[in-house]
C-alpha cells in the first residue's frame, strides 16, 4: 500500500541522512560520567537559548515533565493545570506513581486558562486540603490544536501562581513551533517558569531526546531523578549530535509545517461532512469532526493511503510533520474528499 501522507504525528519522522551524519560524528563520552561533550554542548546551547543557567538531557518528553513535577512537589501536592493537558491524559498518571501527587484541573479554549481560574483553584491553607504545589502550562497545546499561548497571558497565570507560593513549569514539548510562528524567543517564553521541558524529537524530526531547563539547582536535582527513573543514557553524544543538528537546520522549516496545516485546514472547511475545530490553526496540528466513527473514518484514510489518528468519537487530528511535502497534502485533501462523497 502506497502512504500519500503520515499525519498521525510528528514524532513519526526518520532523521534526514544529513542528521545521521551528524550523529556518527558526534564526539562521545560517558554522559552518566559526566564527559560526554556532545550532550554537554547541547546542555549548554539549549541553556543559553533558553535564558536560563543549566539544562538536562533526557530520552523523552514524559521524563522531562515528570522529573520537573518531582523537583518542584512533595508527595500529597496538587498540581495545577489544563483538563486537556498532556501531563494528564498522555502519562499514565506519573505525576500521581512518581511523585505522589493530585491533580486540578482547569477549563479553557484551546488548552489555555486565566490568572482568575488559577485564583481559584489554589487550595486553603488548611490541613484538610492538598498543598498547591505547582503551576503546568503547555505550548503550543496538542489538544487544543498546537495552539499558541499569548506571552502576556503566561505571564498573567504564572504571576497568579506566584502569588500563591506555586511553582511553574511549561511543558514545551512543541515550543520550537510556538517561536516559529509567534517570533517571540524561548528565552521569553521560559521567563515565566521555573523549569521548561522542550522535545527535539516531534518538530525538529530528532529519533529520540527531550530536554529539561532551569536553574543549576533544580537541574541538579533533575539529573539526579533521571538517574532514579533509569533515564541516564551513556554514549548519548550520538543523539545529542541529531539534536544539535536540529538546531541549527531544523527550526526555520517548521514554517513550512504551519503553512501546510493552514492548507489542509482551508482543504477541510470545502468539504460537505467535515467540519474544522473551532480553535483556529496556528502551528502544525489540524483538528476536525468526521460524520460517524471516528475510529472507523481512520481506517478508512489508512486503506486510501493517508494516516491519521481519532482522538475521539468523531475527532480526528492531523499533524504535519517533515516528512509530508505539499503534493502529499493535496493528496490528503483528495482523499478526505472521496470519503466524505462515500
Amino acid at each position: 500500500m502506497t502512504i500519500h501522507a503520515d499525519l498521525r504525528s510528528d514524532t513519526i519522522t526518520l532523521p534526514t541522512d544529513a542528521m545521521k551524519q551528524a550523529m556518527v560524528d558526534a564526539e562521545l563520552g560517558d554522559d552518566v560520567l559526566g564527559d560526554e561533550p556532545t550532550v554537554i554542548a547541547l546542555q549548554d546551547r539549549v541553556a543559553d537559548l533558553f535564558g536560563k543557567e543549566a539544562a538536562c538531557f533526557v530520552p523523552s518528553g514524559t521524563m522531562a515533565n515528570q522529573a520537573a513535577i518531582r523537583v518542584h512537589t512533595d508527595p500529597g501536592d496538587e498540581i495545577i493545570t489544563h483538563r486537556q493537558s498532556h501531563i494528564y491524559l498522555y502519562e499514565s498518571g506519573a505525576w500521581a506513581a512518581i511523585s505522589g501527587c493530585s491533580i486540578r484541573l482547569l477549563e479553557g479554549e484551546g488548552g489555555q486558562f486565566d490568572p482568575e481560574d488559577v485564583d481559584a483553584a489554589v487550595q486553603h491553607d488548611d490541613a484538610h486540603y492538598p498543598r498547591s504545589g505547582l503551576l503546568v502550562a503547555e505550548n503550543t497545546h496538542n489538544r487544543g490544536g498546537g495552539t499558541i499561548w499569548p506571552l502576556e497571558r503566561l505571564r498573567s497565570v504564572t504571576d497568579a501562581a506566584r502569588r500563591h507560593g506555586l511553582r511553574c513549569h511549561l511543558d514545551g514539548a512543541r515550543i520550537w513551533n510556538a517561536c516559529a510562528a509567534s517570533g517571540i524567543s524561548p528565552a521569553d517564553y521560559a521567563a515565566c517558569f521555573d523549569t521548561v521541558s522542550a522535545c527535539f524529537s516531534k518538530g525538529l524530526g530528532c529519533p529520540v531526546g527531550s530536554i529539561v531547563v532551569g536553574d543549576r539547582d533544580a537541574i541538579h536535582r533533575v539529573h539526579r531523578v533521571r538517574k532514579l527513573l533509569g533515564g541516564t543514557m551513556r554514549q548519548s553524544g550520538m543523539l545529542a549530535g541529531a539534536c544539535l543538528h536540529a538546531l541549527d537546520h531544523h527550526c526555520e522549516r517548521l514554517a513550512d509545517d504551519h503553512r501546510r496545516a493552514r492548507r489542509l485546514a482551508e482543504g477541510i472547511e470545502t468539504i460537505p461532512g467535515l467540519t474544522l475545530s473551532s480553535t483556529p490553526v496556528e502551528t502544525n496540528i489540524v483538528i476536525f469532526d468526521v460524520p460517524g466513527c471516528a475510529e472507523a473514518f481512520s481506517d478508512r484514510l489508512t486503506e486510501a493511503g493517508v494516516r491519521m489518528f481519532s482522538i475521539g468519537p468523531s475527532t480526528m487530528r492531523a499533524v504535519l510533520n517533515l516528512m509530508v511535502d505539499d503534493d502529499g497534502i493535496e493528496r490528503t485533501i483528495e482523499v478526505l474528499q472521496e470519503l466524505a462523497r462515500a
